[in-house]
């Protein structure tokens, strides 16, 4: 049911214009910015935006539709970066986070929102949804090892976790303490914001696991739980946020490592997925039931016609329909029903840093981060 406030006279489709359900339907599929500017057209549309169920049909739909972030730096201007958004539907825009008034760089992403940590300030970090440019500081945490963390002083882990339905978000820190004058140990923090009660909690265990950068950029959040693959896809280390503990999830028993083989974890319509890429095949495997842990491989893909392109490319987020892939200087996308391969966007030669490094899922959403 639409709420009260939306529902139009009875005599607009005696007019000939199209019930309420199909126009929200229609304006649900726009992109933000549009949506935002539709909203001068008339009042009901002007509180459009506003309206929860609005914004949940919103959320719902833009969540099927994937697409890579990626963060640009200009090597003639190596403080300034741009984040470049690829989609699959409506191709390649650009935008900046210049309204945080602050030099940051993208840590985490999840339903719409970034998590972003402060360049010039070690410990501050910020939510914001870049699409309608709303974000929150984050207040400081009161423990001291939040800017000691191993090595240098940056949480090894940053998660980002947004529920749609309770319009709830976390963001996790986790690492290994650095005592002063010591080696780190095993004592593994992690530090838990919670938007509902604006404060941090602090809980403490001991670890013996370590991660690639691509590994801490693909976390995915699936069943309130944060999932990062480790290093030499041993496994996925979980952090279940409903108990705040962390677990392990082993990988499929017909998974190969090393020998050429490498992995990258997903998610794909909901499900915990891995990819393995190897020097001819991209072998895709879902996690179809999460309680009893059961991979199954869902697609297997022929990598002749990128052959050349191979050893340095890196998936970034799947759907059913597509898988994006980024390299060095490209973001390809490759069209699973009609197995077509196609470049999206290509950087030129100023670029700091390889694509791959600085990509991460994005889904356009209206969650507010207030």
């Amino acid at each position: 049911m639409f709420s009260s406030s939306y529902r139009m006279n009875q005599s607009n489709s005696e007019s000939g214009f199209f019930p309420d359900d199909v126009i929200l339907q229609i304006i649900a599929r726009l992109p933000v910015k549009s949506l935002f500017r539709i909203k001068c057209v008339c009042k009901l549309w002007y509180k459009l935006a506003s309206d929860c169920y609005f914004r949940q049909l919103y959320n719902e739909i833009s969540v099927k539709n994937p697409m890579v972030l990626l963060e640009v730096t200009e090597s003639a201007s190596k403080s300034r970066s741009s984040l470049i958004c690829v989609d699959n539907l409506r191709g390649v825009s650009e935008f900046s986070l210049d309204f945080i008034k602050d030099r940051v760089k993208v840590r985490a992403s999840c339903n719409g929102l970034l998590c972003c940590s402060s360049i010039p300030e070690k410990g501050v970090y910020y939510v914001c949804n870049p699409m309608t440019r709303e974000y929150k500081l984050l207040p400081r945490s009161r423990e001291r090892p939040i800017t000691r963390f191993h090595p240098d002083g940056e949480a090894t882990l940053v998660g980002l976790s947004c529920n749609l339905l309770t319009q709830k978000y976390n963001v996790v820190l986790a690492g290994y303490h650095r005592s002063f004058g010591h080696r780190p140990e095993r004592t593994f923090i992690c530090l838990v914001y919670d938007s509902e009660s604006n404060k941090w909690s602090k809980f403490v265990s001991l670890q013996d696991v370590h991660f690639t950068h691509m590994n801490r950029n693909q976390v995915v959040f699936i069943n309130e739980a944060l999932h990062w693959l480790t290093e030499n896809a041993s496994c996925v280390f979980v952090l279940d946020l409903q108990c705040n503990e962390w677990r392990k999830i082993l990988l499929p028993n017909e998974l190969i490592c090393g020998g050429g083989n490498r992995v990258y974890l997903l998610e794909l319509e909901g499900c915990l997925s891995v990819i393995q890429i190897s020097d001819a095949w991209m072998n895709i495997w879902v996690m179809k039931d999460y309680e009893r842990e059961d991979w199954y491989m869902v697609d297997r893909v022929s990598l002749r016609c990128i052959r050349g392109m191979v050893p340095g490319i890196f998936p970034i987020s799947q759907t059913d329909e597509y898988v994006f892939l980024a390299t060095h200087k490209q973001i390809l996308v490759y069209q699973r029903k009609s197995r077509v391969w196609k470049e999206m966007y290509s950087v030129n030669n100023s670029s700091i840093l390889p694509l791959w490094f600085s990509a991460h899922a994005f889904r356009s959403t209206v969650f507010s981060c207030h």
